[in-house]
C-alpha cells in the first residue's frame, strides 16, 4: 500500500507538472500572437472573406473533423501556431500531409499526447495500486511526457521515409511510360496527364503528383514552376534531377525523348543496384540469429555425446576404486 508521505510527494509532483503545462499553454498565445496576426492579415488581404455556404479552397479546412476541431479550439482563444511553422509544414508535406491545417493539427496532437500519456501512466499506477518510489514515479511521468512529445515526429519521419521509397521504386516505370508517350508524339504537358491516368492503379502516389502537375499546367502556371513544385513536394533527389533535366532540355531546345531515354536507363540501373545491395545484406542480417539460436544447439549436439562418455568413464573409475 502507498504511504502518506509517498502519496503527498506524488501529489506535489503532479500539481507541479500540471502547473508547468498550464503555464506553457497560457504563455504560448502571447509569443505566437504576432505570427497569428500576420497569418490573418495575409488571409484577409487577398480578398473578402467568403460566406459560410460558398465552397472555396479556404473553406476546405472546415470540411473535416480535424478542421472543425482546430477551428473550435482556436475560436476559444488557444493558438495552435508554431514558431517554426514553415519548416514543420515542409516536413509534413514530405510525409503527405498537405492540408492547410496540417501544422496546427500536428501541434494539437503533440500537445495532447504530452499531457495525455503522463496522465494515463498515473491512472494506470492508481488502478493497479502499484505505486513506485517518488523518484521512479517522476521518471515514469517524465518519460511518458517525452514520448508524447516526440512520438508525432517519429510518425511523420517514418511516413516521409515510406513515401520517399514508394516514389523512388515506382519512378523508373513512370519514366518508361513518359518516354513511350513522348515518342508517340504527345507533348510534355499532355504526357503528364496521360501517364498520371495510366499509373493510378500501380503507383497511386505518383499518379496524384502527376495529376497535380497537369492541373497546374492547365490552370496557367509555367512548366518550370510546376516542375519545381513537383520536385519540392516529392523530396526525392532523383525527381529533382528529372525536373532539372526537363527544364534544361526545354530551354536549350534539346530532344526530351533522348534525355528521358538515357535517364530512364540510369534509373532502372539504380533500382537494380539497390535490389542487389539489399540481397547482399541478407547473409549479414542472417548471421546474428544463426549465431544466437543455431550455434548453441550445434554445440550442445556435438558436446553431449562426449559429455555422456566422460560421465560414464568417471562413474566406472569410481566404482573400480
Amino acid at each position: 500500500m502507498i504511504t502518506g508521505d509517498t502519496f503527498t510527494s506524488l501529489l506535489v509532483m503532479g500539481m507541479i507538472f500540471i502547473a508547468v503545462v498550464l503555464m506553457v499553454l497560457a504563455l504560448a498565445p502571447m509569443f505566437t500572437r504576432n505570427i497569428d496576426m500576420r497569418a490573418r492579415l495575409s488571409t484577409t488581404a487577398t480578398g473578402p472573406v467568403p460566406t459560410a455556404g460558398s465552397p472555396t479552397l479556404r473553406t476546405d479546412q472546415t470540411q473535416s473533423i480535424w478542421g472543425r476541431l482546430i477551428a473550435e479550439i482556436e475560436r476559444r482563444g488557444l493558438s495552435l501556431t508554431d514558431t517554426k511553422g514553415d519548416v514543420l509544414a515542409e516536413r509534413l508535406m514530405l510525409a503527405g500531409y498537405e492540408q492547410p491545417f496540417a501544422v496546427r493539427a500536428f501541434v494539437l496532437a503533440r500537445t495532447v499526447l504530452t499531457v495525455l500519456l503522463p496522465a494515463a501512466a498515473v491512472a494506470f499506477m492508481a488502478l493497479t495500486d502499484n505505486w513506485p518510489t517518488p523518484a521512479k514515479a517522476y521518471m515514469i511521468v517524465l518519460g511518458a511526457a517525452l514520448a508524447g512529445l516526440y512520438l508525432p515526429n517519429f510518425v511523420v519521419s517514418s511516413r516521409a521515409e515510406g513515401r520517399r521509397k514508394e516514389i523512388l521504386n515506382g519512378f523508373p516505370d513512370t519514366l518508361d511510360l513518359m518516354l513511350v508517350c513522348i515518342e508517340a508524339g504527345l507533348g510534355i504537358d499532355a504526357t503528364f496527364n496521360r501517364v498520371g491516368a495510366e499509373i493510378t492503379a500501380s503507383h497511386p502516389l505518383l499518379a496524384r503528383m502527376f495529376a497535380t502537375v497537369a492541373l497546374e499546367l492547365r490552370a496557367g502556371r509555367s512548366r518550370e514552376q510546376a516542375l519545381k513544385t513537383l520536385a519540392r513536394k516529392s523530396g526525392v533527389s532523383e525527381i529533382s534531377a528529372f525536373t532539372t533535366l526537363i527544364i534544361q532540355s526545354d530551354k536549350l531546345g534539346a530532344s526530351i525523348a533522348q534525355a528521358l531515354r538515357v535517364y530512364a536507363t540510369e534509373m532502372r540501373e539504380g533500382r537494380r543496384m539497390r535490389a542487389e545491395e539489399k540481397a547482399h545484406r541478407i547473409p549479414v542480417l542472417l548471421s546474428l540469429p544463426l549465431v544466437v539460436f543455431l550455434l548453441p544447439c550445434m554445440v550442445a549436439v556435438l558436446m553431449l555425446p562426449a559429455g555422456i562418455s566422460l560421465k560414464r568413464s568417471m562413474t566406472e573409475a569410481g566404482r573400480a576404486r
